[in-house]
């Protein structure tokens, strides 16, 4: 079941990201831009787009640590997507990693939180074995592991 969820989540996933347009920051209305200016004031290099009903932005905070951040009309956060550090990882992850997959090295992770719901998504490498996309929740439960 969790599987059908994650798929049906994906698919939903690429099906708006293919219909954001960019829109210009004069037609982001106030209250969004006030609240994303109030939870990142650090926030540089921001583009804004429309993704379906809800208003997309990208940005940078620091040297290279992504953004992506996505709120309803009434200036709600829904989703924020972030690159993290091996560090910010939860110690349940960590664990699970040394455990399932002990050779590995991380790249490219990811903190998602959806309404309130956080997972962690990451790319597993190995020189001799099979190279993994996974999603894993702050408990260590591996939601998804996708063959790269």
């Amino acid at each position: 079941m969790k599987k059908q969820i994650l798929i049906f989540v994906a698919a939903i996933a690429i099906i708006s990201t293919s219909q954001a347009q960019d829109i210009p920051y004069s037609q982001v209305p106030s209250i969004i831009v006030n609240e994303f200016n109030k939870q990142f004031p650090k926030a540089k290099d921001v583009e804004w787009e429309m993704d379906g009903s809800l208003y997309n932005v990208d940005f940078e905070i620091g040297w290279s640590m992504d953004h992506e951040v996505w709120y309803n009309a009434e200036g709600k956060m829904v989703k924020h997507k972030e690159d993290i550090s091996k560090s910010e990882l939860p110690k349940a992850i960590n664990d699970r990693l040394r455990t399932d997959f002990k050779g590995y090295s991380i790249d490219d992770m990811e903190r998602i939180t959806d309404n309130d719901k956080v997972v962690y998504k990451m790319e597993l490498k190995a020189l001799t074995k099979q190279d993994w996309d996974i999603i894993i929740d702050a408990a260590g439960n591996v939601l998804s592991k996708i063959a790269d």
